[in-house]
């Protein structure tokens, strides 16, 4: 196993936690305020962007509808395979176990619903964008893992190459 320093475990379960914590508190207080709106709806920018209450079965796009248990066990897989990665990974790149602990807190706050809101993970963001054409909803757990998508190719295009001598041959 790879030791990580005190500062990078700060950061990496710090980011984590904040993640988490936002992506609960939002989907908690958007859908309390929700509750108090007719038609469970309430435009923040018109015609481009609204807050819904929104309840998703599946996966991105609606990918494996009513397949809770296999959803959960797939993000729970996932869980353990990103927290591998940070533990056992060489990368020495704070940005990369930033974009590690963005995964794992987006992977925690939907498998959260998945498993105490009856498999039913709470989007609530709605965008608008074409005239007519809604983006699925999402949350904050969502907006996290593409983050962390987007930061992890970031890094992958970005980074130095070893500077090892391969094997010399005569």
């Amino acid at each position: 196993m790879i030791v990580r320093d005190l500062k990078v475990h700060i950061t990496f379960w710090s980011l984590a936690a904040a993640g988490l914590f936002a992506d609960l508190w939002t989907k908690k207080a958007v859908f309390n305020f929700l509750d108090t709106q007719p038609d469970y709806t309430f435009p923040v920018i018109k015609g481009f962007l609204s807050l819904v209450k929104a309840l998703n079965d599946g996966a991105a796009f609606g990918i494996a509808q009513g397949r809770r248990n296999v959803l959960t066990g797939i993000s729970i897989i996932a869980f353990f395979i990103i927290v591998g990665i940070y533990l056992f990974s060489p990368k020495k790149r704070m940005l990369f176990y930033a974009a590690l602990s963005f995964f794992t807190a987006g992977i925690c706050g939907n498998l959260y619903d998945r498993i105490f809101n009856d498999g039913l993970v709470r989007d609530f963001i709605d965008v608008v964008y074409w005239p007519g054409r809604h983006w699925p909803a999402f949350n904050v757990a969502d907006s996290l893992l593409c983050i962390a998508v987007a930061l992890i190719l970031w890094c992958s295009f970005t980074e130095k190459p070893s500077q090892t001598p391969g094997p010399q041959h005569k």
